[in-house]
C-alpha cells in the first residue's frame, strides 16, 4: 500500500491501496486515534490544573469498527485519568482470560475445553499475535502493581486475605493461594499493596509476601485486618511490630456458631453475636462482649472459650476513630476483591500456569486500583485522627442510663427472642 501527499512535500499523507485509491478505513482509523489521544492529552492537562503533574502514558489497544487503535492514556501524580466513555474498566480483564486460554492450548489442555471457555467469552478465533501483545501488555501491569515504590504515603490500614484458585503445577491440578493486601493511605485512598500466588497458606509464605510489603516502603502500619489464620499472624506481630491486629468479626462469629452442636445452637450464637456487633457506642459493645460469653457458656462451652480468648483481637477496632469502626472490625473489603476475582476465574476453571494465573490476579486488582484512585475512602479529617496521638471522644450514647445496664436489656430481649438461649440460661 503507497501513501500519496495531499497537498505540498510536508503536509499528512492519506493512506491508499496500490492502485491508488484512498484507503477511508485506514484514514478512519488514523483520525479516530489521533483525535482521541488529543482529546485525553487536553483532559488530563484540565486535571492538573490544581496542581497536579502528568506522569508518563499507560499504552492500551482498542479494537474499533475501523480497526485497531493505539491509545496513550495521560498517567497523574496524584489520583488517576481514565477515560471512562473510552474504554470499560474491564477489558484488561478479558484479555488476562483470552491469554489464559492460548496457554491452555500451548499446555496440552483439551480443544473441547478451550473452544467452550473461548465461546463463553465472545471469542471466534486468536491469532498468536494477538496473544503475544496482550500478555506482553498484561505482564507489565502486573509488574508495575508488584514492585511500585509506596514510600510516599504512609498506611496506618491494611487488609490481608487469601483465596484459592486451581491451577496446574508440576503437571497437575491443586488449589493456589492467592493473597493480597489492601491497604488505606494517610491521605485517605485505598490502595493495591502487593498481590501474589503462593503454595499453601503457610507462615513461610505469608511472612515473605509481608516483608516484600516493607521493602516497597510500607510503614506507619497502626493496625492489620485479617482472619484468625495461625501463620498470618505470626507474620504479621514480625513484620509490623506495635502494630494492632483486628480478628475479622465476621469469621470469629462463624467460628463460634461452627462449634455448637445443633442448629437451633448455632442461631442462638449467632443471634447474640450478632447483637454484640450491631451496637456502635465502644464501652456499650464491651459490656456486650462480657455478657455474650457468660450466655453462649450456657449454650455452647466451647464457643464461650474461642470468644474469650479472642476477646482482645476482636475489639481492637475500638481503639481507633470511631469513623472508622465499621471498615476495620471485617475483612470485607478483602472479601469483596475475592468475590470478583472467582466471577472472573469461573469461566477458565483450571488455570494452565501460575503466570497466568498472576495475569489474570493482577488485571482484575489493576482495574480495582484505579477505581480506588478516583475517590477517597476515608476523609482527610477522620484519617488524621488515626495518626494523631489525642482522638476525639465517640458521640455520646443514645441510651438511658449506663452501659452495663443498657447492655444487659439487650442481651434478655435477645434470650427472649431465642428458646435455645432461654432454657440455656
Amino acid at each position: 500500500m503507497d501513501t500519496l501527499p495531499v497537498s505540498g512535500a510536508d503536509a499528512p499523507q492519506m493512506p491508499r491501496f496500490d492502485d491508488g485509491m484512498v484507503n477511508m478505513q485506514e484514514l478512519f482509523r488514523a483520525m479516530a486515534e489521533s483525535l482521541v489521544n488529543e482529546i485525553m492529552d487536553a483532559q488530563a492537562e484540565d486535571a492538573c490544573a490544581d496542581g497536579n503533574r502528568r506522569n508518563g502514558y499507560r499504552e492500551r489497544r482498542l479494537i474499533t469498527s475501523v480497526g485497531a487503535i493505539n491509545l496513550r492514556i495521560p498517567k497523574l501524580r496524584r489520583g488517576s485519568y481514565f477515560p471512562e466513555d473510552l474504554l470499560t474498566r474491564y477489558s484488561r480483564v478479558d484479555r488476562a482470560v483470552i491469554a489464559a486460554v492460548s496457554e491452555m492450548v500451548a499446555n496440552g489442555v483439551s480443544t473441547r475445553k478451550v473452544e467452550r471457555v473461548a465461546a463463553s467469552l465472545g471469542i471466534d478465533r486468536m491469532s498468536a499475535s494477538q496473544v503475544s501483545r496482550i500478555c506482553e501488555s498484561l505482564d507489565d501491569i502486573v509488574a508495575d502493581l508488584q514492585k511500585r515504590d509506596l514510600s510516599d504515603v504512609s498506611f496506618p490500614y491494611i487488609w490481608v486475605d487469601a483465596t484459592y484458585v486451581k491451577c496446574r503445577d508440576g503437571g497437575h491440578v491443586s488449589s493456589c493461594a492467592l493473597v493480597a493486601a489492601i491497604g488505606a493511605g494517610a491521605d485517605g485512598y485505598r490502595r493495591l499493596l502487593g498481590l501474589d500466588a503462593i503454595d499453601t497458606e503457610s507462615y513461610a509464605g505469608w511472612l515473605s509476601f509481608l516483608r516484600s510489603l516493607r521493602e516497597r516502603g510500607v510503614g506507619g502500619v497502626l493496625c492489620v485486618t485479617s482472619d484468625a489464620h495461625e501463620g498470618l499472624r505470626r507474620a504479621i506481630e514480625e513484620v509490623f511490630p506495635g502494630a494492632a491486629w483486628q480478628r475479622c468479626v465476621v469469621h470469629l462469629m462463624r467460628n463460634a456458631a461452627s462449634c455448637a452442636p445443633t442448629r437451633q445452637k448455632r442461631g442462638a450464637v449467632l443471634a447474640i453475636l450478632h447483637a454484640v456487633f450491631d451496637e456502635r457506642d465502644p464501652e456499650l459493645v464491651r459490656e456486650l462482649y462480657h455478657l455474650a460469653c457468660g450466655e453462649i457458656g450456657g449454650i455452647c462451652p466451647r464457643a464461650a472459650d474461642l470468644l474469650e480468648d479472642a476477646e482482645a483481637d476482636a475489639l481492637a477496632y475500638l481503639d481507633f476513630p470511631y469513623a472508622h469502626h465499621r471498615r476495620l472490625r471485617t475483612n470485607n473489603v478483602q472479601e469483596r476483591a475475592n468475590r470478583e476475582l472467582k466471577r472472573r476465574s469461573r469461566v477458565v476453571q483450571v488455570f494452565p500456569s501460575r503466570r497466568s494465573l498472576i495475569r489474570m490476579l493482577g488485571a482484575v486488582f489493576s482495574e480495582m486500583d484505579e477505581d480506588w484512585a478516583s475517590r477517597r475512602w476515608f476523609t482527610e479529617e477522620s484519617i488524621a485522627m488515626a495518626v494523631s496521638p489525642t482522638r476525639p471522644a465517640p458521640p455520646r450514647p443514645s441510651y438511658d442510663g449506663t452501659a452495663s445496664e443498657h447492655a444487659r436489656r439487650i442481651i434478655e430481649v435477645v434470650i427472649a427472642d431465642n428458646p435455645v438461649g432461654r432454657r440455656a440460661a
